[in-house]
């Protein structure tokens, strides 16, 4: 009978594209996107999903095939096609993704939370005087994202039941916000007689940036890595092969209607968003950063829909303010639940997954099936990086780029360690391959290049375009420092392994 249960819950097509889809979309990406780029947006977005989703979801569809019953996720794929040590290093990568995303968000979620209470983002004019010492914004955001940090850490190693439903009930509230956006985008077409607020005078709407920083070559380029950014998320794919019905033939079409339903999704987002939004009168001020802009915009789909229905200002004002609520109080249950989760989840797995020996002291214990000790040292790491960023200068505007820079740039590079190794995965005879989408060794190789290639072009650009473009050397240097780090601590890591264990 089990079997037979088993059998019953095997994913269907559908299912599967549901899955994937939920896992990789996600709402902010597009208002993020129209703020850089505008409509020029959507041409990134096909072209990610040609020359990274698609080809990249396939090779972690067979390394989770292949490596179902492994415990050590990502490592044991890494560890057994290449090596040991360039698993740990490109595993560490991973993790310190998570890092770099703990400090952005710690920092950000204070956004949605004013939103939620205030129906504006208010955080831009937080100050405390305690006499000589005055706290600007970015200090007073610094230290509740410590406060935070130190909160969630706590709590995070004495149980998730009740987080658990926070994070069901903000992932309901952020998926009706599409609705929203789709409901609200056609109203106002439709009240202004199909006149679309940031207007299309020609096909280079579709090329050129309404942004003064992404307007250059090295810009636009820059651009993809918030593209590839924007299909984060299909590690997921590598568990569900072995859930999938007649995975043969249902997988690879699934892969294949999720990335266009994927890239057409974010196509209309990006849109939608020009119908309500006109980028000079909305987003141009330096008040809007790429952390507040998804509820400006929604703040302004809210004024405009009361407009098109013939509300006063006053009227149309007070309805944007309720929107921006809505989506305030969503996306702060939805990070706050994610935020739970993702503290103590790619912590454990990296832990779990790597050799005991690799780790000093009580950092490899894990004590009621949680790594208590390894998650007070993490939050004592993201409270230091967090404290240097926080005080170390800079406005509020150039604070938050920063940090979604610096996330963007951290996540998407161990995606070159996964891509890289798939072709000594590919070449490994004596790794049984129950599920095969690059039936020939050339076409394997010519998948990585074509990935590899897509994401190091895009961090490459994205790295250098401040020290090019604005003689800004401070935030490439931020970009690139993270990642230098922590590969530094994983060699170190590995370098003591070797020598007390490995060697003897």
């Amino acid at each position: 009978m089990s079997n037979d249960s088993n059998k019953n819950k095997k994913l269907t097509l559908v299912s599967l594209i549901l899955m994937i889809f939920t896992s990789v979309f996600g709402f902010t990406n597009m208002p993020r996107s129209f703020y850089l780029m505008g409509y020029g947006a959507i041409p990134w977005f096909i072209l990610s999903a040609l020359f990274f989703f698609i080809p990249y979801a396939f090779m972690m569809a067979e390394y989770g095939a292949a490596f179902k019953t492994e415990k050590g996720g990502i490592y044991s794929w890494m560890a057994k096609s290449v090596g040991p040590k360039y698993a740990f290093i490109g595993t560490f990568m991973w993790y310190a993704s998570y890092i770099v995303w703990m400090v952005n968000v710690s920092n950000g979620i204070w956004i949605p939370l004013s939103n939620a209470i205030f129906g504006s983002d208010e955080t831009k004019s937080w100050a405390l005087n305690l006499g000589p010492i005055h706290l600007g914004s970015v200090q007073i955001i610094g230290i509740l994202a410590i406060l935070w940090i130190i909160f969630v850490s706590y709590i995070s190693s004495h149980g998730l039941e009740k987080i658990k439903k926070i994070t069901s009930v903000g992932g309901t509230a952020v998926a009706a916000l599409n609705v929203v956006l789709l409901i609200g985008a056609v109203i106002v077409l439709i009240g202004n007689k199909g006149q679309l607020a940031q207007p299309i005078d020609s096909m280079r709407a579709f090329i050129d940036s309404p942004h003064p920083d992404y307007q250059s070559t090295i810009g636009m380029f820059a651009f993809l890595v918030f593209a590839i950014f924007s299909f984060g998320g299909i590690e997921v794919v590598g568990g569900l092969v072995d859930e999938t019905e007649n995975a043969e033939v249902t997988f690879p079409k699934g892969v294949a209607i999720s990335a266009i339903v994927i890239s057409v999704g974010y196509a209309i987002g990006i849109f939608l968003c020009g119908i309500f939004t006109n980028w000079s009168g909305v987003l141009s001020s330096s008040d809007v950063h790429m952390a507040n802009v998804a509820y400006v915009m929604m703040q302004n789909l809210g004024v405009q829909v009361g407009l098109a229905f013939g509300a006063t200002e006053a009227t149309s004002l007070i309805i944007g303010a309720w929107v921006a609520r809505f989506v305030g109080l969503s996306m702060f249950l939805a990070l706050t639940g994610a935020f739970f989760t993702l503290t103590y989840a790619p912590l454990k797995q990296l832990i779990e997954g790597t050799p005991r020996e690799l780790w000093p002291g009580k950092i490899g214990k894990i004590d009621n099936g949680m790594p208590k000790f390894a998650m007070k040292v993490q939050a004592v790491i993201v409270i230091v990086m967090i404290a240097v960023i926080s005080f170390g200068g800079d406005g509020a505007s150039e604070f938050f780029n920063k940090l979604v820079l610096m996330t963007n740039v951290a996540m998407t590079i161990p995606y070159l360690f996964l891509s890289i190794a798939f072709i000594s995965f590919k070449k490994n005879d004596n790794i049984e391959k129950p599920f095969e989408v690059y039936k020939s060794k050339s076409g394997a190789i010519i998948a990585t290049v074509v990935v590899s290639i897509t994401v190091l072009f895009a961090n490459v650009f994205t790295i250098i375009k401040p020290a090019l473009m604005d003689n800004n050397w401070s935030e490439t240097i931020w970009m690139i420092a993270g990642p230098i780090i922590f590969t530094a601590i994983a060699l170190l890591l590995y370098s003591r392994y070797e020598r007390n264990y490995l060697n003897k």
